[in-house]
């Protein structure tokens, strides 16, 4: 078998340039090493979706599973912006050339169909498109909101999808502002900003609260802030969730949990610091850190500090949980790594 070092460097040229090993501890894949705490343990399936040199990733932003299962990779290398895996780690297939800032990744079921949003940094648009690469829709800089001066400005991160079709774009890399859609696409609204409260860097992943049907909120991960933000529809602040040690880059559900991604737990003052990920229950209390030192509240119930204790994440940035409840991470400035999948035990 072609090993992990010399396919990646085969796919990626020159590494970044950090002092961080581009590759996990060799423990970290190692079948038998257990990751996590309480009912959420994990072990890493070992050289899961390794590819060969002609379907390359710089860094990885975002991934989603698709409802037959393939795991679907966005990455900012134009040669193949989007990579999708058979749940096997083979590739099934690849498209997108146009994303050079490639960053945020939703999947939406759209009556018989699921479709993709993507969000680009450079290129200050989101796009709809089929899971096959089809361009059915775009957005740029919501000018009309009165919001920005220049489209530069706006740099979108994640898109977040209501029940009823409408949707929410975080501008997350921009001026920290949250832009609603009607269901067609027609802009509706602007929330959030400095003036509704959000601290730049502010609203950089995130997803609708789906403990709360019949009141939709949402619960937006504020990376550099180590917290969540729980907000109303019309913005206003319903709860902030303290992570301590933790930069929480993206937020997801499955199975009547979250599960959260940490860059790193010194980021940005150590850009060599690593990261995690968090298991939360319903109450939004942490009960795993896979990777990360186990969670623990003091009497008055605020969590303690975490961070890194497994040398098994390079800046992990989104993460999914498939069917079966295994976990795929995808990381950012990692030495241009694919994703890792973790089988929960």
């Amino acid at each position: 078998m072609i090993s992990r070092r010399s396919l990646l460097k085969n796919a990626a040229g020159a590494a970044l340039s950090t002092a961080l090993p581009l590759f996990p501890h060799v423990r970290a894949q190692d079948p038998a090493h257990i990751l996590g705490h309480a009912n959420f343990r994990y072990r890493i399936v070992p050289d899961w979706g390794l590819l060969s040199s002609d379907s390359p990733v710089n860094n990885c932003h975002g991934i989603v599973c698709d409802q037959e299962g393939h795991v679907i990779l966005l990455t900012d290398h134009t040669a193949n912006n989007v990579l999708i895996y058979h749940p096997n780690g083979r590739l099934a297939h690849k498209w997108g050339t146009t994303f050079p800032g490639a960053h945020g990744l939703s999947i939406v079921t759209e009556g018989t169909r699921e479709v993709l949003y993507l969000t680009c940094l450079q290129t200050h648009r989101v796009v709809k498109a089929t899971l096959d690469g089809q361009i059915l829709q775009e957005w740029a800089c919501p000018m009309q909101s009165a919001k920005y001066q220049r489209p530069e400005d706006y740099k979108p991160s994640w898109t977040l999808h209501l029940p009823d079709g409408s949707f929410l774009v975080l501008d997350g890399y921009g001026r920290d502002y949250i832009l609603h859609y009607a269901a067609d696409g027609s802009y509706r609204r602007t929330l959030g900003g400095p003036e509704g409260g959000i601290t730049h860097w502010g609203p950089h992943g995130g997803m609708v609260d789906p403990r709360s049907a019949d009141a939709p909120s949402l619960l937006i991960a504020m990376s550099d802030q180590q917290h969540l933000l729980h907000l109303a529809l019309d913005g206003s602040h319903l709860r902030k969730i303290s992570l301590p040690g933790g930069n929480p880059r993206q937020i997801r559900f499955h199975d009547q949990h979250f599960f959260v991604a940490h860059l790193a737990d010194n980021w940005p003052k150590d850009r060599n610091s690593r990261g995690f990920l968090s298991v939360l229950d319903s109450k939004l209390r942490v009960v795993s850190n896979v990777g990360g030192t186990a969670p623990a509240y003091d009497d008055d119930g605020n969590l303690l500090p975490m961070r890194s204790l497994e040398p098994v994440f390079t800046h992990p940035h989104d993460l999914v949980a498939g069917n079966d409840g295994s976990l795929y991470v995808a990381q950012f400035a990692s030495g241009r790594t694919y994703p890792l999948k973790l089988e929960r035990i």
